[in-house]
């Protein structure tokens, strides 16, 4: 069983930075597909930024590309999502999820098995 929680979420101005961070627990990072999903009232999960092959390779969605980096730490077993340049509409519920180990990416939230509880971003403008 893997466990997931989430830290690092907050209020900030636009233009402002936060640093999510993922602690895994029960499984070891590397040997799995991690990817961050965010959510807002109403709109379907979507696909933030996903890392796969082992962590060397990565995916953003065009919304965040160039603003968020995706990353982890594999003594602390930790995912982290490092958020530059807020803009009011990146503010969402932001999970953190675990799938199997893939050599590509996938955005798809049935293709992860594991979530954290989520760690709400407030953006103000």
């Amino acid at each position: 069983q893997v466990q997931l929680v989430e830290s690092g979420g907050g209020s900030v101005q636009a233009g402002g930075s936060l640093r999510l961070s993922c602690a895994a627990s029960g499984s070891t990072v590397s040997a799995r597909s991690m990817a961050w999903f965010r959510q807002t009232p109403g709109k379907e999960r979507e696909g933030v930024a996903v890392l796969y092959f082992s962590g060397e390779l990565n995916y953003y969605a065009d919304f965040v590309k160039g603003r968020f980096t995706i990353s982890q730490d594999n003594a602390k077993n930790t995912v982290y999502l490092q958020m530059n340049s807020l803009k009011p509409e990146d503010t969402a519920m932001y999970y953190c999820a675990a799938g199997p180990w893939r050599a590509y990416f996938d955005t798809a939230p049935s293709a992860y098995n594991y979530w954290g509880q989520g760690t709400q971003v407030t953006v103000s403008s």
